[in-house]
């Protein structure tokens, strides 16, 4: 099959291949998180929903452009599970989904105001790019999960009426939770990684270590959620955060698959506090 043929198979194949390619899981989690922040703002809710939409165009580009990057390598392992390594994706409609998407992101992060736009294109969407680009095989593979997730929040709170940077706590929180997701999503691939040269954080300290730090920091997002907002936690947020250090123990103490459900489940809770806590 050439680089620019149409898949063979008809029906949803070619877009359920177009999602896999961009990590359609993740761009949608971010999407979706992006949502509920901005439907909690003061947003009106078609600034909202355009606020999301330049949210998950944006990261789709980062998924498309991850994986059109990293063809060679993904082909050189074998890497089934890729749609442009099994050709069930033609390269060129990845790439032409990478510019709709990006010139979409644009677009829409206009419409919500510049400071926004500036905010998502450069240390969101921007930040994954330059991931794709060689920080993921550098120490500083961390820097672009802290910035996207970090100042999230703020891309919402600088398209409102009143437009500000978010608090500082939201801040931490969500770039702890973003450093903490890139150990854990780093984890299942970090041998695949080690044989194509691919070195971030994760694979220079180590699996234990990786994923002793990523419990750390889902954790340290959990508090900052929980106690930094003005005024007493409901009963329900210190339910939570008891429930965050079991999966915690249990992320550090389990074996098998357990210690990678549990720190995703931490994850999971952690996007929950924060979203109620913005």
């Amino acid at each position: 099959m050439t680089a620019g043929a149409a898949p063979t198979r008809s029906g949803p194949q070619p877009v359920l291949a177009l999602l896999a390619a961009a990590h359609g899981g993740p761009a949608l989690a971010v999407g979706a998180i992006a949502g509920l922040l901005a439907l909690r703002s003061d947003l009106r809710p078609l600034d909202a929903a355009v606020l999301t939409g330049a949210v998950l165009t944006g990261q789709l580009t980062i998924g498309w452009g991850n994986d059109l990057r990293d063809l060679s390598r993904d082909r050189a392992v074998g890497r089934t599970d890729k749609p442009l390594v099994t050709g069930a994706l033609p390269v060129a409609w990845a790439v032409r989904a990478l510019v709709a998407a990006g010139l979409a992101c644009l677009v829409l992060s206009a419409l919500v105001g510049w400071r926004s736009a500036l905010v998502n294109v450069i240390l969101g969407a921007g930040a994954g790019h330059l991931y794709n680009l060689g920080l993921k095989a550098t120490w500083w593979s961390w820097v672009p999960y802290a910035s996207a997730f970090g100042t999230l929040p703020s891309v919402v709170t600088l398209a409102g009426p009143a437009p500000a940077w978010a608090p500082l706590w939201t801040t931490g929180a969500g770039a702890a939770l973003g450093v903490g997701a890139h150990l854990l999503n780093t984890l299942p691939d970090l041998a695949d990684d080690e044989r194509t040269g691919v070195r971030g954080l994760p694979h220079r300290i180590g699996e234990r270590p990786s994923r002793v730090l990523a419990v750390v920091l889902l954790s340290v997002a959990s508090l900052l959620a929980v106690l930094a907002p003005a005024g007493p936690p409901p009963a329900w947020q210190w339910a939570a955060l008891v429930l965050v250090m079991v999966l915690a123990v249990l992320t550090l103490v389990a074996r098998g698959r357990v210690p990678f459900r549990a720190a995703l489940a931490i994850a999971l809770l952690d996007v929950v506090l924060l979203v109620a806590a913005g």
